[in-house]
């Protein structure tokens, strides 16, 4: 039979609140660091119950749209509400934990290879990331450049061949995983820090250590608000 007649789906409810919620910031010019109305105002107005629009809240914060602050009330961080259609959430949230998962196994092992492999010039590259993420940091960004050139680096300091194409072959993936990570309050910073004890590590030639410092910084990348989000339920 013909999947053309099947159910057709419903939006679910807190999406319109999303949509209305876009239409009110771009109408009243808010801009980056103004306040939302309260969510009890929000669901009079707009007639449904504090649970959609807290599901709607949510939905921006797991954007990095929004930010919630305890008994403060949420306010913008962009000047628009350049939402991301739900479906595409939701699908990345179905392959993230995949792509962790071979990150870690990765990575780990070409830090390893790295500390001892590692030239005095790959040793110039890492720390030329290290700065320009720092930079990217110190300007108001989120390292994300930084970030992809030094992981790059290690990847060529570990010299092989089959783990960097593998590497390659994710790579959209993995520059997923590091827009999710790097948007996450208080992340970059914590991403800089943990990029510096794998590049001691790795100048160190101690592969151990290296291989134990890109783990926990992979384990960090994994936590990420997406994940504890479930697109039909609280969160």
């Amino acid at each position: 039979m013909s999947d053309a007649l099947r159910p057709m789906a419903r939006p679910r409810l807190y999406e319109q609140v999303i949509e209305r919620l876009r239409e009110y910031v771009a109408h009243e010019r808010l801009r980056a660091g103004d306040r939302l109305p309260a969510e009890r105002d929000l669901a009079q107005r707009l007639g449904v119950s504090r649970a959609s629009v807290k599901q709607a809240i949510v939905v921006l914060e797991v954007q990095g749209l929004v930010e919630t602050r305890h008994g403060g009330g949420s306010y913008l961080l962009h000047d628009t509400l350049d939402v991301e259609p739900v479906e595409q959430l939701v699908a990345r949230r179905q392959r993230l934990p995949d792509v962790l998962d071979a990150r870690e196994a990765i990575e780990t092992k070409l830090a390893e290879l790295a500390a001892a492999r590692r030239t005095a010039e790959d040793l110039d590259a890492l720390e030329a990331a290290l700065n320009h993420m720092r930079a990217e940091i110190d300007a108001g960004g989120h390292g994300t450049d930084g970030d992809r050139r030094f992981h790059a680096a290690v990847t060529a300091a570990a010299r092989s061949t089959l783990l960097a194409e593998f590497m390659r072959s994710i790579s959209e993936q993995i520059a997923e995983s590091r827009a999710e990570s790097l948007r996450q309050p208080g992340r970059p910073h914590r991403s800089l820090r943990q990029h510096q004890a794998i590049f001691d590590a790795i100048s160190l030639g101690d592969p151990a250590r290296a291989a134990t410092a890109m783990r926990r910084h992979v384990r960090t990348v994994a936590k990420v608000r997406l994940l504890d989000w479930h697109p039909d339920g609280n969160s």
